[in-house]
């Protein structure tokens, strides 16, 4: 073999390595959130963009994916549909009007079909977005993020063999208000790779009920805590007592009934108020919000973020 074969060996065999260590490099970014919710890590506060970052881009679509991957997102929440030929796409609503160019039921359409849209931006106006198959987004998410997929529980047998398909099945975090025995029957043997995340409603007169049912029988890494009111503070100060070392706390900051009122909204005002208040009084560590960068920049100022 001459001196010129070899060298371009060489060069080839040095593209593949490095091919492999940022592909190897990426799926441990994807490993490590994971461990950091399963070991309960308090160090830090994750965040999770609502719907990819739609102010970035269309909602739900691939570049919001990406850009909250590339603002240092922690978890991206998505939401799904199924189209009339059983393909699940990412998807907040059951009609395209809103979100696409396209009119009516997701169900009535195609996947071909609904591929000749465009998705709308949060003005409303069409752009250059399509709209994405739970495969596609998970692809574009693969070993970079973890993924917080709601309204899946409809169709979960239809997305897993999708999860298994794309190798993404252990980056998906599944929530849900089922009682404990009902996840047990629904999810059963997939909650050795999908972390499932109950969502208590304190405000409700089962919650402890609920939240007990959890703790003995599914102690879950994580809950959701939702109060509508900052007066009704006892039962989510009593949740961050008992839930301190055995699970990490999520709150909602999307609008003020989620979150006692402490807000995205409260947050552009007085971020100390809100988020802080979550982080400081009840415990929260991991924050859905649709302000992720302003998020971000917040727990960066406080060392609570990289």
């Amino acid at each position: 073999m001459g001196r010129l074969a070899l060298m371009m060996l060489a060069a080839l065999l040095m593209a593949g390595c490095n091919a492999v260590q940022t592909q190897d490099a990426a799926l441990t970014k994807a490993e490590m959130l994971r461990e950091k919710i399963l070991s309960g890590d308090t160090s830090s506060v994750l965040v999770v963009a609502h719907r990819g970052d739609w102010r970035f881009a269309p909602e739900n679509s691939i570049a919001a994916i990406e850009h909250s991957i590339k603002t240092g997102v922690d978890i991206v929440e998505l939401d799904l549909q199924l189209t009339k030929d059983s393909i699940l796409i990412v998807m907040h609503d059951s009609k395209l009007d809103r979100t696409t160019t396209g009119k009516g039921r997701v169900s009535d359409w195609t996947i071909d079909s609904i591929k000749t849209l465009k998705l709308k931006n949060g003005a409303a106006i069409h752009t250059k977005h399509s709209v994405p198959t739970l495969e596609e987004a998970m692809m574009a998410a693969k070993g970079k993020v973890l993924i917080n997929l709601d309204k899946a529980d409809r169709y979960f047998d239809l997305v897993m063999p999708v999860l298994e398909k794309t190798g993404t099945t252990r980056q998906i975090i599944m929530k849900g208000s089922k009682p404990a025995g009902d996840v047990l029957e629904f999810y059963g043997q997939y909650l050795d790779d999908v972390i499932y995340m109950p969502v208590v409603n304190l405000d409700n007169g089962n919650a402890s009920e609920l939240m007990l049912g959890y703790m003995e029988d599914l102690k879950p890494a994580a809950y959701e805590l939702v109060y509508a009111r900052a007066e009704d503070v006892e039962m989510p100060e009593m949740m961050r007592r008992q839930l301190g070392g055995k699970a990490l706390i999520w709150y909602n900051t999307l609008w003020d009934t989620l979150c006692g009122g402490h807000d995205d909204d409260m947050a552009l005002e007085d971020p100390d108020a809100a988020y802080g208040y979550l982080i400081d009084t009840l415990g929260a560590r991991i924050i859905q919000t649709d302000r992720a960068e302003y998020l971000l920049e917040y727990l960066r100022s406080r060392h609570l973020h990289d």
